[in-house]
């Protein structure tokens, strides 16, 4: 086994930079092992995996939502922010969860849902009983018009308006998901005061960092005014599907608050004596980048933000990397970001790009290159497809609602499949919440492991190079070009310069190497061969090599 640290405690305050080009593993605990034969994966599930992911190399853990929920929303609808959902395990299984991952020398980054809660939750049981009692103001409350329609024209992204009716206090509350979703009011201090308490006690059980969900939608204009239309042609689905009307607004004012970045720096002063990073996720279409910019510029706000231009439907160009990469030095050169081309929310990249193996070689290649940090979502390592999962299996409301044209996101959240020998792929004994895909099961590791041609160990090698060569994980990047099909760029880091090309196309190319004499260091991700000045690259081949001094 090829860990990071095997054995070593973890300790962020000597390392708090620990996170800056840190590879982070994404698991979806519901569907990554089932410990119990319930046909839902735990805590204890992952305790039984954390050495296969040790394995791949990588520097930390994202764990999506465990807490006590009812579950509308898998998760992302929390009605106890401090203890586990018994479906999960309990508190007791999330320490065994910490003590196991920080010996293998992996951080634990848990997902942080605070811009909403569960109507379950106690907080909203008591806000919704009147207009004054001491939780009155702790969601976003408001009187309808006269003519007794909602206070605004705001959308919800699960569709239909973000105002729900309360017959209790004869008003409207704002749910930017669903109905059960309700959004706290960031403008009342108490709320922020009891939700950095609740990051406190995460920080004290010993996690490492969080990833905050929709870290944008925190704060509300407190005038509560409509959002304008956006054009036609200025629409970007990116964020929700074409079939969403949430699309035909600018969102200026249900989100992307300017009092936003004063809670921002309240968590991360909480979050620094524990040297604790975040990375949030920043779901806007249009202002995605620029507010990751605003969000991680300085040493005072979030650590990294999640971006979306990646995530998106087609897949990107050379053209298409360099214009992204050139905008978050135009709009965050003091930031830092954390990408993705997968994760629980999005159809998984091999089926949304329609790549094959060659090409999700070179992919993976690419971000582990990049300046920033690379997330990877469980599964993608062994290049599983979006699961086709028929109507009557469907779990998520989200393609329910808008079922056929929008599937919703059970097709990226189906079982992780493990051996190739079992109706469910190793993942249950028991019949899991949602099928295991067939087409899953001759990827799983027992048939990949060891592999030359396999992507898994594709991943492990190129996670090892980023870990070599510290110019990759944390240097500075340069000379971002494309030359048809070919992307290139230069990373620098401690006097050590790397040149990197990556031919995306399915036909051969080159790339002219900088002057100076270069040696190849990406023999292990099948990188080519310089010649004189030249690398001849095959269809999705690369080049790595670093120059001499």
């Amino acid at each position: 086994m090829n860990v990071q640290n095997p054995g070593k405690t973890i300790d962020n305050k000597l390392n708090p930079d620990w996170w800056r080009g840190a590879v982070i593993y994404q698991i979806y605990p519901r569907s990554y092992q089932d410990s119990n034969g319930d046909g839902i994966g735990d805590l204890a599930g992952i305790v039984q995996r954390l050495p296969y992911i040790a394995d791949l190399g990588v520097d930390a853990i994202w764990i999506s939502p465990f807490f006590t929920s009812p579950m509308k929303d898998f998760g992302y609808d929390v009605s106890d922010y401090r203890d586990v959902d018994p479906m999960f395990g309990t508190l007791a299984d999330f320490d065994d969860v910490i003590a196991t991952a920080h010996k293998l020398g992996m951080r634990v980054m848990i997902d942080l849902v605070l811009s909403h809660t569960s109507d379950q939750h106690p907080w909203f049981k008591e806000s919704r009983q009147s207009r004054d009692n001491e939780k009155a103001d702790w969601y976003v409350w408001a009187d309808p018009k006269p003519d007794g329609t909602a206070p605004n024209n705001w959308l919800s992204i699960f569709g239909g308006s973000a105002w729900q009716w309360d017959p209790r206090r004869e008003q409207y509350f704002l749910h930017n998901f669903l109905s059960s979703q309700p959004d706290l009011n960031f403008h009342t201090p108490a709320v922020q005061e009891a939700l950095l308490d609740v990051a406190r006690f995460w920080l004290e059980r010993g996690v490492d960092g969080f990833r905050l969900d929709t870290i944008n939608f925190y704060m509300h204009d407190k005038h509560l005014r409509d959002n304008p239309a956006l054009p036609p042609e200025q629409r970007n689905v990116t964020i929700a599907p074409a079939v969403n009307p949430y699309n035909h607004q600018e969102h200026l004012y249900d989100k992307n608050q300017p009092e936003n970045l004063d809670f921002l720096r309240s968590l991360r002063a909480v979050m620094k004596p524990y040297g604790a990073a975040a990375v949030g996720e920043v779901g806007d279409a249009q202002l995605g980048l620029e507010l990751l910019g605003q969000y991680t510029a300085g040493d005072d706000l979030m650590h990294m933000c999640y971006a979306f231009e990646f995530l998106a439907n087609d897949a990107p160009s050379a053209k298409d990397v360099v214009e992204v990469q050139r905008k978050v030095d135009d709009v965050a050169a003091d930031g830092w970001p954390c990408w993705a081309f997968s994760n629980h929310d999005v159809p998984r990249h091999s089926t949304r790009w329609d790549l094959d193996a060659p090409a999700l070689k070179l992919v993976t290649t690419m971000m582990m290159t990049w300046r920033g940090t690379a997330c990877i979502y469980q599964g993608e390592e062994l290049g599983l497809r979006q699961a086709d999962v028929a109507f009557d299996d469907l779990q998520d409301p989200y393609g329910i609602e808008f079922w056929p044209e929008y599937k919703g996101r059970d097709g990226c959240r189906t079982p992780m499949v493990w051996e190739n020998n079992n109706r469910n792929g190793g993942f249950s004994t028991g019949n899991p919440w949602l099928p295991v895909s067939p087409d899953h099961l001759p990827k799983a590791p027992t048939e990949q492991d060891g592999s030359a041609d396999g992507l898994l160990d594709h991943y492990k090698a190129a996670i090892a190079l980023r870990h070599a060569h510290a110019a990759f994980a944390k240097g500075t990047h340069a000379d971002m070009r494309q030359d048809g099909d070919v992307l290139s760029f230069t990373r620098t880091h401690d006097g050590d310069t790397y040149f990197c090309a990556f031919n995306m196309s399915d036909e051969p190319a080159y790339a002219d190497l900088p002057d100076g004499t270069w040696a190849n260091v990406g023999q292990s991700v099948g990188g080519a061969e310089p010649d004189s000045g030249k690398a001849s690259l095959n269809p999705w081949q690369v080049c790595l090599v670093q120059q001499q001094r």
